[in-house]
């Protein structure tokens, strides 16, 4: 017979039969992959069970003797959901083996946290060691896994507002449609609520550590800077509060901040988040109480994660970055420690603290100083500057200190320029993020939504992951983003923070509902979904750099936008002058 003329056991001629040369339907698979549908004919249509759909009508369909597909024919176009091992009753009907969590994904975030963690799979491997506890024993199939409720967990910290069934649907997606050999229900509130109990935190905070890292070594690999001093990369450290529910343990656990006595309405989780400022990206996170005595105690308590940070995340301070932090750090001990890893630090120094200048202006009007503190003393670079916008100076002198003494490598523009990216690389990125939960706002409620310090540690490790593989897709989106045709823009690479941080989180949460990356579809099929998803995500971009001023800084989205008073803002470029005499 002549090639591709003659009619195969499909029915179609030119056809072949799905499996034909290839074991256990590979070849159709591969065909699903390149295709993602299946169109049937309705009256090609049958059920497999001999009496109509049996007892509890729980069978799939089947294709009986599908043959050629003519215009005006009635076709279903089907979506797949899952590629499973079939179990067919006594009576006919055609279930599928396993269980939903074997099948569920997180989408393109499930993909690219595989990718930091350099490991397929990761999720399920840390599941696999996780040691349940409380109510959760032995060994049975039950409606959740552990898998599954770090899924769970991970996906509810980008569905601001919603509650575990909303999480939990959007998380099976179609699944639940399938016609299992096991008779599956959605998870209610209370299983989702036992299942988290028994997992605890530890394993959302190993993935976090691994996602992190990942990070790191991705940043290390791939030139995103939009800001360099010299040769250094500049990484942003700032801490920030975020509220828990009210209950006895977390008060006790974690206190309040903003009163004397520590009575704020809601505990306060204080963290501390290492960022790489060109791309927002989070390398290192710790957490700790908030510090009670109306603010008092602010300064001590960010220093403490400072402190907790340097020790749990070392690999980040080397000697390419240039860490940038506000004016709660200064400490010479402290100081003198972060330096001693070979690191470089770009300080603002508060009113009050003494610099004694040791030697005459160098020629960029910085001076070289002593500042003392603990009974230590450390030599600095100190650059005084004043900031003006359209011709109103800013209210206030800033005052930095650097470890960085060359003034001709690192001059002191160069440096009062930079010391603006602390606030691009780590308010802003804490902004994005807190966009992602509930009740970010000002004057509302809690921000987490668990009753005890160890479910708070775990669902602010999923958070820190979550809001991480929005922006590493978003990164990814960029890489394969069009340069805009005009515009200020025009006909340079896309940068990832021009990326929409919420399309990216959306995009999650879109692709986990329509289940685009299960464990059983093929792996062409995988990839024209993501590639599909980035193009669309490339698309949505944001303007950055506006040159856009406030009087008051603000964090967070005013409650009532359209009321009360305005905060005014100025669009204009920022001019630095650096005071001083010149040598």
């Amino acid at each position: 017979m002549g090639q591709g003329a003659s009619p195969g056991k499909s029915g179609i001629p030119g056809c072949l039969p799905a499996s034909a040369g290839e074991p256990g339907g590979q070849a159709g698979l591969e065909l699903l992959g390149r295709a993602g549908m299946v169109a049937v004919g309705v009256a090609d249509l049958a059920s497999p069970a001999r009496k109509g759909l049996g007892k509890d009508g729980r069978t799939a369909l089947v294709a009986a003797g599908a043959g050629p597909v003519r215009t005006g024919d009635l076709v279903v176009f089907c979506k797949p959901v899952a590629v499973a091992a079939a179990v067919v009753r006594r009576d006919g009907r055609v279930q599928a083996a396993g269980h939903p969590a074997d099948h569920v994904r997180l989408g393109v975030a499930e993909e690219r946290l595989d990718a930091l963690c350099g490991e397929p799979g990761i999720i399920d491997k840390v599941a696999a060691g996780a040691t349940l506890e409380g109510r959760v024993k032995g060994t049975a199939r039950r409606a959740m896994t552990a898998a599954l409720v770090i899924r769970l967990v991970l996906l509810m910290t980008l569905m601001p507002g919603s509650c575990y069934a909303e999480a939990i649907t959007a998380l099976l997606g179609d699944l639940p449609l399938v016609p299992w050999h096991r008779p599956y229900r959605v998870p209610t509130d209370a299983v989702a609520c036992t299942w988290r109990d028994a997992a605890g935190p530890a394993p959302l905070e190993q993935l976090r550590d691994r996602a992190l890292a990942g990070i790191d070594a991705e940043h290390r690999e791939h030139d995103y800077r939009a800001v360099t001093v010299g040769e250094l990369d500049v990484g942003s450290i700032d801490g920030s509060l975020t509220r828990v529910p009210d209950t006895p343990a977390n008060r006790d656990a974690f206190g309040s901040a903003g009163t004397a006595d520590g009575s704020a309405p809601y505990p306060q989780l204080r963290e501390l988040r290492c960022s790489v400022a060109s791309t927002r990206a989070t390398v290192g996170v710790v957490t700790g109480p908030s510090g009670a005595g109306g603010g008092r105690d602010k300064g001590e308590a960010e220093q403490k994660l400072l402190d907790g940070a340097l020790a749990r995340y070392p690999a980040i301070f080397t000697p390419d970055r240039l860490w940038v932090m506000d004016r709660n750090f200064p400490g010479v001990p402290r100081i003198k420690k972060m330096l001693a890893t070979g690191t470089h630090v770009l300080i603002r120094v508060k009113d009050g603290i003494t610099l004694t200048r040791t030697g005459d202006f160098l020629p960029d009007r910085s001076y070289p100083a002593l500042i003392c503190g603990g009974g230590q003393q450390l030599a600095v670079r100190v650059i005084e500057y004043q900031v003006s916008v359209a011709g109103r100076d800013a209210p206030e002198l800033f005052c930095l200190i650097t470890d960085l003494d060359g003034h001709q490598a690192y001059p002191a523009g160069m440096l009062a320029a930079a010391y603006h990216w602390r606030w691009i690389g780590s308010e802003t990125t804490l902004k994005e993020a807190k966009s992602a939960i509930r009740e970010s706002g000002p004057s509302a409620g809690p921000m987490l939504r668990s009753a005890t310090p160890p479910l708070i540690a775990q669902e602010h490790a999923a958070w820190v992951i979550s809001a991480e593989l929005a922006r590493a897709i978003a990164r990814d989106a960029a890489a394969v983003a069009a340069p805009a045709r005009k515009g200020r823009r025009a006909g340079l690479p896309v940068h990832p923070r021009e990326i929409s941080f919420t399309a990216a989180r959306r995009a999650i949460i879109a692709t986990t509902r329509s289940g685009a990356a299960t464990a059983s579809l093929p792996p062409a099929l995988i990839s024209a979904n993501r590639a599909r998803i980035l193009a669309s995500l490339a698309r949505c971009r944001i303007t950055v750099d506006q040159n856009r001023h406030r009087d008051r800084k603000t964090k967070a989205r005013p409650g009532f936008p359209h009321g009360g008073p305005r905060v005014p803002t100025l669009t204009a470029p920022a001019q630095i002058s650096v005071c001083g005499t010149a040598a």
